[in-house]
């Protein structure tokens, strides 16, 4: 049944109106009008900011209330009563989010260079950052600072993560910044996404941006995740994802639990489908993009619209369940506007704080996105109109592009070379932070001790700085049996002691141990348990190796980071000196 609203008779009169001036050839709806026969979206400026609003406080409240749940369920759903139950002042845990201030940096960028600030200076921007980071961030951005320009930075080549979650959590402000305008989305995507992730890992931001930009003017929620869909390639395996959840809910349409099997079944017991992300094809930790952006879609899908169900049912799916509410109750919240949510997601919200190493509060944040709007809406070619005293932006109707499709477990092209590939001197200079390689970092600091049997979790290699040391090199165990080797062969050994100092992981509520076990010449001659009760009040514990016996004969000396839990078992490596 069509029923008459203010917004329809106002829309109808302008209709008229614009006929019989002869500047509109047609009207469609509230929101889409013809003007010489190029279809356009229209939409108030107050209503896009108030939605954009929205979309704000869903990412924030849904990361807030899932965050005491973030991979604590892994293979298995969260049980209803151990669900954490929403209270207004949940929403100020959100400052030192990294699924909100990593995308700050990202706007900031472009409020600095403008909306086509190229992929080489985003990813000094990027590099610059000072928070910390995991998974494909982490890699991207030591890359980055290693010199490895973009888009090489996020390639499989370059990092083991580059299929990792983190480009999907941060990719919201591109369809905030971009309503109606997807292929915008897309190019944020391209510029700011290909910095840490590649093939799978970027079509998934793109995707979730895509979703952003329809929500401004689609509220049925499996017609804005179609819509995204034509945003990226559609024989990607992301894509094949998303066609799977929409399929499965028709299949189970009152049974999200059914779904979430199916999802599970596929998307984390088949290592077909997991092939690039740093959790492995066999761990039952799973941050890949595709059964982290299936959980984004059964809230989104099985939420019916409900604001709490919808963040409550991402957040039950388990694995990354603060970041899949924040995207799924983002994109809900957009759709209604701040206006329409209730007071408990935003009235205790303290808005003269600020994010955490950025430069915006909550109204500053308001202000830059609808600023970068307004360019996206022009650079589209589209425009602002303002009727009775209320401006409006036109935003053109064009199918969106696209990237091209790939794949990190298979790229079908090859990385940029030479120049093209990495930083110019003189752009390393806008780099403060310097990284090595892990060859660079031993030989530099290190004297060239070899490392074997590394494993990829938790980044290992050179950190900058780490507990108040410089220049610290961090081993990881290969697996749960094999340590990890940093290991020196010295011919007719002129030195009486090794001294280094040592440290386990900690940060925040991570808390890791390991056993640090010391051979020479293939014989075990100390093991100590390196954890918090065995380090100093910093962090650290001097290791002194006597060598004295050794002196004049041939020694091969190994330092060993042997796991005996596998929980954040990295050791670090700092002050390595000889003594003759």
């Amino acid at each position: 049944m069509f029923r008459f609203s203010l917004k329809s008779t106002c829309a109808l009169c302008t209709c008229l109106f614009a006929l019989l001036c002869g500047s509109f050839a047609s009207f469609a709806s509230a929101q889409e009008v013809v003007i010489d026969g190029k279809t356009y979206r229209k939409i108030s400026v107050e209503e896009y900011r108030d939605k954009m609003k929205g979309g704000w406080i869903g990412q924030i409240a849904g990361v807030c209330w899932g965050a005491p749940t973030e991979f604590r369920y892994l293979h298995r759903m969260i049980p209803e009563e151990e669900m954490p139950q929403w209270t207004s002042e949940m929403i100020n845990d959100a400052f030192g989010q990294d699924d909100l201030y990593v995308e700050m940096t990202f706007l900031h960028a472009m409020e600095k260079y403008g909306l086509d600030v190229s992929i080489r200076q985003a990813g000094i921007e990027f590099a610059n950052s000072e928070y910390a980071l995991w998974h494909a961030n982490v890699h991207g951005r030591s890359n980055l600072r290693a010199g490895i320009a973009p888009p090489n930075s996020g390639r499989p080549e370059f990092s083991s993560c580059s299929d990792d979650i983190d480009y999907q959590i941060e990719a919201d402000y591109s369809g905030l910044i971009s309503p109606g305008i997807m292929n915008n989305a897309i190019r944020m995507g391209e510029t700011f996404g290909a910095l840490m992730n590649y093939g799978d890992g970027l079509y998934a931001g793109q995707f979730i941006g895509a979703m952003y930009s329809e929500a401004f003017f689609e509220t049925d929620v499996v017609k804005i995740i179609e819509s995204a869909l034509q945003a990226i390639p559609q024989e990607c395996q992301y894509a094949e994802m998303v066609r799977d959840v929409l399929a499965w809910k028709r299949e189970f349409p009152n049974d999200w639990t059914a779904c979430w099997q199916k999802i599970n079944e596929k998307y984390h017991e088949n290592p077909e489908y997991r092939k690039h992300s740093c959790s492995g094809a066999s761990s039952d930790f799973n941050i890949d993009v595709k059964i982290n952006g299936a959980f984004v879609l059964v809230g989104l899908l099985y939420g019916e619209g409900d604001l709490d169900q919808t963040i409550v049912l991402a957040t039950r799916c388990g694995q990354d369940s603060d970041c899949n509410p924040s995207s799924a109750g983002g994109v809900l919240f957009t759709t209604l506007g701040f206006k329409a949510l209730p007071p408990r997601f935003s009235e205790k919200l303290d808005e003269t704080r600020i994010f955490s190493h950025t430069q915006y509060n909550f109204p500053a944040l308001l202000d830059v996105c609808e600023s970068l709007a307004t360019q996206a809406v022009k650079k589209e070619g589209g425009f602002i109109r303002e009727e009775d005293g209320v401006e409006y932006y036109y935003i053109p109707r064009v199918k969106p592009t696209p990237s091209k499709l790939t794949a990190s477990a298979n790229p079908t092209d090859e990385p940029l070379q030479g120049e093209q590939g990495n930083y110019t001197p003189e752009e390393l200079k806008q780099i403060k932070f310097r990284e090595y390689s892990q060859k660079d970092a031993l030989e530099k600091f290190f004297d060239n001790f070899q490392v074997s049997h590394m494993g990829s979790d938790m980044h290992p290699g050179y950190r900058a700085e780490y507990r108040g040391k410089k220049n610290v090199f961090m081993t990881h165990p290969e697996d749960r049996v094999v340590g990890a080797i940093l290991s020196k062969e010295i011919k007719a050994s002129p030195y009486k002691a090794l001294k280094f100092d040592i440290a386990h992981h900690r940060a925040g509520d991570q808390l890791g141990d390991f056993e640090l076990i010391i051979k020479l010449n293939g014989q075990e001659v100390q093991r100590e348990t390196i954890c918090e009760e065995t380090v100093g009040s910093d962090g650290w514990k001097e290791i002194v190796v006597d060598l004295a016996p050794y002196q004049g004969k041939d020694l091969v000396i190994e330092l060993v980071n042997q796991p005996n839990g596998w929980s954040w078992e990295a050791a670090y490596f700092a002050d390595l000196t000889w003594q003759k």
